[in-house]
């Protein structure tokens, strides 16, 4: 299996004491199967820039994190889902952060299970698989 990691959950790794559940299913999943989206590059990126530890955060972000994961653009293909479910949300009265609609496209489009702490927001996105790694 495949997955997709969410700005929350590449962010765990960054702080002093990241989840444990998370490294340990990490360990498990071959390197080939583990993907972010480029709309969480941007997100992280901007997160350590609002900080006083700009220059620590992306140097981190540069030598420990993008180097390990495969990082997919928003294409053709996630914007025809993104279409389709933004539309679908909003009928329901239930619409997600553009940002959060960009992911769960990204991740349909590419037949991957979203890795997320806010399962319960992503669960509303039609034939998205969404797992927390970060619940103890």
């Amino acid at each position: 299996m495949s997955y997709l990691f969410d700005t929350d959950v590449l962010s765990n790794l960054l702080k002093q004491t990241p989840s444990p559940n998370l490294v340990r299913r990490l360990a498990d999943v071959h390197p080939s199967d583990q993907f972010t989206s480029s709309i969480t590059v941007g997100e992280m990126v901007y997160g350590a820039l609002r900080t006083d530890r700009q220059v620590e955060l992306l140097s981190r972000l540069e030598r420990d994190v993008w180097p390990n994961v495969r990082v997919l653009p928003f294409g053709h293909a996630a914007a025809y889902h993104y279409g389709r479910v933004r539309a679908g949300l909003e009928r329901s009265g239930t619409p997600l952060a553009e940002p959060d609609l960009r992911i769960a496209a990204i991740a349909i489009a590419s037949n991957l299970t979203l890795v997320t702490g806010n399962t319960r927001h992503f669960s509303r996105v039609p034939g998205l698989a969404v797992e927390n790694w970060l619940a103890r």
